[in-house]
């Protein structure tokens, strides 16, 4: 399914709560899967929202490679951008439980960058943040470890399991300083256009209790079922169920 770089300007637009909370009103699947958990985090929450296409792999960091060069694989890796939907969020499951050493430094993204890269999420560790930052390219981390241990790579665009989802190639992530979630590419477009709608919705009762003056409880109950009318009438118009 074709997803424009326009759609992605728009989802860029909106917090990964938002989207969240919009995609729920699909009912296309539970509300407890689909982004990733506290243990993958924004190192950079002053960021604004990174969006793109899973580019997924698995890393080591314990022991040397069986053979060959350590960093062998990421000229396959970069090829493998060009395949993508769109602009490529490199994801790595480290697979050494704990993290032995970091997964990214400061060469890894600047080469993943120059490349069309727009983030990376790992559950292992990063370093040289503050190169990274001075960057401006998003990362997520369970940790940060100052060395690279054995770093090498075990396979490339295979399924991968990261801060507890399931990651697939050319999946389509939206991630800021609340975490990471998946969006559904078949309704990518749909929640780009009324991501609006909703966070007017919201208004109708934030904008009552952040204003100055005395508040009451029977005033919010107001708003709040005018709220809920409204996002009802917009979950029967996107509902699949």
């Amino acid at each position: 399914m074709s997803i424009t770089q326009a759609t992605l300007d728009k989802l860029a637009k909106y917090d990964t709560p938002t989207i969240c909370n919009v995609i729920e009103l699909f009912d296309i699947r539970p509300r407890n899967v689909g982004y990733m958990d506290h243990r993958v985090r924004s190192n950079f929450p002053e960021f604004p929202p990174m969006v793109g296409f899973a580019c997924t792999g698995q890393f080591r960091s314990d022991a040397p490679p069986v053979g060959g060069d350590a960093y062998g694989s990421i000229q396959k890796q970069l090829e493998m951008f060009g395949d993508l939907s769109g602009p490529a969020v490199v994801v790595f499951q480290d697979a050494d439980d704990p993290a032995v050493a970091a997964v990214f430094g400061e060469v890894m993204c600047s080469t993943y960058k120059a490349y069309g890269s727009v983030g990376l999420v790992t559950n292992g560790g990063g370093r040289d943040l503050e190169q990274v930052r001075a960057l401006k390219y998003p990362v997520f981390t369970g940790s940060t470890i100052c060395s690279h241990g054995y770093c090498h790579m075990l396979h490339l665009a295979l399924p991968v399991r990261v801060g507890g989802l399931m990651v697939y190639q050319n999946d389509l992530l939206h991630g800021d300083a609340n975490g990471v979630t998946n969006i559904p590419p078949e309704i990518a477009g749909e929640i780009a256009d009324i991501s609006d709608e909703f966070i007017a919705a919201e208004g109708i009762m934030l904008d009552y209790v952040k204003a100055p003056g005395e508040k009451t409880v029977a005033k919010f109950n107001e708003l709040r079922e005018e709220f809920q009318v409204v996002v009802g009438k917009l979950k029967k118009r996107v509902a699949r169920k």
